[in-house]
């Protein structure tokens, strides 16, 4: 299988890990000569409940005897959606009221680019150097990494920007500004938090200009952090969220949620301003249903926060420099690329997955389902600190 895996499909990188899987469940993958791999990382911050979850394998079960795909998103009703797009509004600031399901995160950020240009007639997006907000070409457009994004210029014209946690950059939100996009907490360059009350000084000065802010929840949102959209710690409000990754409990999707007032603009001038054949799915759209509710009932906000204090506690070595980022969104960092990369490798090699941050890398990325036992997050914190000590012949 590896042979036709590297012969037939298009690769993402030079040096893929390259497991062969046989199945899944709960915190653990197996591969096809049965060794189980502690997952650490959760289909980078998909699987919010793990893999295989009986909740939601049996909502994708039911609505697959039920009906699958039957029409365009926003013509028919169906439960699913409803359902989906209900709790998700339930669970958000009261401005926060519509959303549109869509098949990915990029996609989300694609819709809430739209939605900014449609709602101020204006053209102008401020973004954050280092950010990832997807990789298409509007989203690649708003997202600050240059070598990422210059072998496939021109780019959407029409983006500046900042630095995060950069006061004074923000002179350069103006009057010709439709919104502002950031990450609440920047993912691919290593789990950077806002700072100063930063995100707050954005939307104060978006307001001063009647801009709008997006913040882009794909990583932090869904309870990853603690609260369930991540900007809830740092007590702001945007004008609009992005949200994918963990909403669909290890099923593509993604959503954009703003107020009806402001949504309901794509329907008109023009008529179906922001169209998807494939968006809310309803399969999709009923395993997404099933990961928040259980996220919601099995309190695992709270069992985040309390599990971040678990790795922080057991997660002690003089080669990790420090632990960023918030709930069970987490990167060791250690002093090189080089050495994040063996012990990476290292821990593979000793039954767990870590993995890399994109632009960050000296960074470790620490990211299990929400629902991990605290036995396997010791036990995986064991692996990583034998794996440190292995690599640096301690």
């Amino acid at each position: 299988m590896k042979k036709d895996f590297l012969k037939y499909q298009a690769q993402t990188s030079p040096h893929p890990l390259a497991i062969e899987i046989s199945h899944a469940k709960g915190s653990y993958i197996y591969d096809t000569d049965g060794k189980a791999h502690l997952d650490f990382v959760a289909g980078v911050s998909a699987n919010s409940l793990g893999h295989n979850n009986a909740k939601v394998t049996t909502a994708i079960k039911n609505q697959l005897d039920a009906y699958s795909h039957v029409m365009v998103y926003g013509e028919f009703i169906q439960k699913p959606q409803v359902a989906l797009c209900k709790i998700l509004a339930q669970n958000s600031p009261e401005n926060l009221n519509s959303v549109y399901i869509t098949n990915s995160g990029t996609e989300a950020t694609e819709g809430a680019l739209k939605l900014a240009k449609r709602v101020t007639g204006r053209s102008e997006i401020i973004a954050a150097k280092n950010s990832y907000h997807g990789n298409t070409m509007g989203a690649m457009s708003v997202s600050g990494v240059e070598r990422q994004n210059q072998a496939f210029r021109p780019l959407v014209p029409g983006t500046k920007f900042i630095k995060f946690n950069n006061e004074a950059d923000l002179e350069k939100i103006t009057h010709k500004t439709a919104a502002v996009i950031l990450e609440t907490i920047q993912g691919g360059a290593g789990f950077i938090e806002p700072q100063n009350d930063f995100l707050n000084k954005v939307k104060k000065k978006c307001d001063e200009v009647c801009a709008l802010l997006i913040l882009d929840e794909i990583q932090t949102g869904i309870g990853r952090t603690g609260t369930f959209w991540g900007f809830e710690n740092y007590n702001v409000i945007p004008d609009i969220i992005i949200t994918g990754k963990g909403l669909g409990g290890g099923m593509p999707i993604g959503a954009f949620i703003s107020s009806f007032e402001m949504m309901g603009l794509l329907k008109d001038n023009p008529k179906l301003g922001h169209i998807s054949t494939f968006a809310g799915h309803p399969v999709i759209a009923a395993a997404g249903n099933a990961t928040v509710t259980e996220i919601l009932n099995q309190n695992l906000l709270a069992e985040s926060v309390r599990k971040e204090q678990i790795i922080r506690k057991h997660l002690v070595h003089n080669a990790i420099k420090e632990i960023r980022g918030k709930g069970l969104m987490l990167a060791a960092i250690v002093e090189t690329p080089d050495i994040a990369a063996q012990i990476i490798h290292q821990c593979l090699k000793n039954g767990l997955i870590l993995f890399f941050l994109l632009f960050e890398g000296r960074a470790m990325r620490i990211s299990p389902p929400l629902n991990i036992s605290d036995q396997d997050l010791e036990k995986g914190c064991n692996i990583i600190l034998k794996s440190i000590n292995e690599v640096l012949k301690e």
